[in-house]
């Protein structure tokens, strides 16, 4: 597995939860018994997605003491109120407690009527993974709606959730009893498949991605082009072709081109960086 799959397996493991590798990329989690709700913080700091533990524990456990990981990133501040406005919602409390971690309680969870205040990923997927074992209907508005948030959803909902809206900005989960186990195949990363255009580009190569899910990448390939990479769609794969031009398209009136992130549909801000480093533009393209 990837190092970000391992320290996630890791947290896994440390509360309990069976995990049985059974090739590359191919993995059995067995969550029958959860051993406790005390995240361990030195896994806490190794990757931020820890916090995604907070919702289904809180929903099944009805308690989960963890810490938020980076609250001093390099980047500058990564806020995660949006968590506990969520969960809050849905009837969770939250207190600080000894040492900076987070404690959050619920006796028992209600079915809420939520609006993020901003489309957060991991807070939308939080959201989603209390909610689906919740009584009752729960919507949440202003959701984040990127392929990772999609692909939570249906694998949720093969395992017996009721999730409606999937894909869009307003999220419905008519709240079930139980869930019971199945398997799911995890869809490319557009990120990733990103990443991986530019390093063609940047480079001069030919590259096919196998399995790149196209329907994802429409964003990716209208930025792409404005600063000529071309990507040919074949099939469930990409193809970006070699020694390509690499010359960045102007506006009309021969404007500067602005490329701007923002969340899905938008182009992904992680990808600012590959734009601006796979060509050798006559003209800068203001990001």
């Amino acid at each position: 597995m990837s190092r970000c799959c391992s320290n996630c397996g890791a947290n896994l493991a440390q509360i309990g939860v069976q995990i049985t590798e059974h090739g590359p990329n191919e993995v059995t989690i067995h969550a029958r018994e959860i051993a406790t709700t005390d995240l361990d913080p030195r896994l806490c700091a190794r990757i931020r997605a820890s916090i995604l533990l907070a919702g289904p524990l809180v929903s099944r456990c009805g308690r989960v003491r963890f810490r938020a990981a980076g609250r001093r990133d390099s980047i500058g501040r990564r806020r995660i109120d949006t968590h506990f406005l969520a969960l809050g919602a849905l009837g969770a409390e939250t207190t600080l407690a000894t040492g900076g971690a987070f404690e959050l309680r619920a006796d028992e969870l209600h079915a809420a009527d939520i609006f993020l205040d901003e489309a957060s990923v991991t807070a939308t997927e939080n959201a989603v993974a209390a909610a689906v074992l919740t009584p009752g209907r729960t919507t949440i508005a202003n959701a984040a709606s990127e392929p990772h948030v999609q692909d939570l959803c249906h694998f949720l909902n093969g395992l017996g959730a009721r999730i409606g809206g999937v894909g869009t900005n307003m999220l419905t989960i008519d709240g079930v009893e139980r869930l019971h186990g199945g398997s799911y195949r995890i869809s490319a990363d557009h990120i990733e498949v990103g990443s991986y255009i530019g390093l063609a580009a940047a480079t001069g190569s030919e590259l096919t991605i196998r399995d790149a899910v196209p329907e994802h990448l429409r964003m990716i390939g209208l930025v792409f082009a404005r600063l000529g990479i071309r990507t040919e769609v074949r099939g469930a794969d990409l193809f970006v072709p070699g020694d390509q031009a690499l010359r960045i398209q102007d506006d009309l009136h021969g404007a500067i081109p602005k490329i701007d992130d923002g969340p899905w549909p938008a182009f992904p801000a992680d990808l600012t960086s590959i734009a601006l480093v796979t060509g050798r533009p006559r003209r800068a393209a203001r990001c």
